[in-house]
């Protein structure tokens, strides 16, 4: 009788934690969406606006997905965790950054290494779940093959436009400071 118990106990313990991790990931998007958003707006005419603009969509795109993963795996979104997630990237925005007012030359290599650092999350978290696929017929597999594979694009997309970033903002070698 223990033994059922312990292995019903166990089960209920992989879903809340699974719960927990999902609902981590959904806060995380939900500031990635928000980041990218005011990113792909605040440098729309610029050459990297257009990528930045298709950027800003994927990272919704994902973030529905996500939502769309949790309802069928049964999992609640915790709503004060999304609101975290929202107020974060809220917080971010006030960073020291070598301006009181206004946008810092290391705005946007900033933005551009946090928005990488949590496309490389996402990514994580869409591998754990496709091996959570492989026991739960309700993750469908080759749609998180397609979302890893979309993640691995933007961060392609990322490290090109953080690179140009960096080479404006510190220059591309001990001579560019002089």
């Amino acid at each position: 009788m223990t033994d059922v118990h312990a292995v019903t106990s166990a089960r209920r313990s992989g879903r809340e934690l699974l719960g927990i991790y999902l609902n981590d990931h959904l806060a995380g998007a939900t500031g990635g969406a928000e980041l990218a958003r005011r990113v792909a707006a605040v440098r729309r005419g610029e050459e990297a606006g257009d990528d930045l603009l298709r950027f800003a969509a994927d990272v919704a795109a994902d973030r529905a997905a996500l939502l769309d993963i949790m309802t069928a795996l049964d999992v609640p979104v915790r709503a004060y965790k999304v609101y975290a997630g929202w107020i974060g990237e809220k917080a971010g925005r006030l960073k020291l950054n070598g301006r009181l007012l206004g946008r810092s030359p290391l705005s946007s290599l900033e933005e551009l290494e946090m928005m990488r650092l949590g496309v490389e999350g996402k990514a994580a978290g869409w591998r754990t779940l496709k091996l959570v696929a492989d026991t739960d017929p309700r993750l469908d597999r080759a749609r998180l093959a397609e979302l890893i594979a979309r993640a691995e694009s933007q961060l392609e997309l990322l490290e090109g436009l953080r690179v140009r970033a960096a080479r404006a903002v510190v220059g591309q070698g001990p001579s560019a400071g002089g």
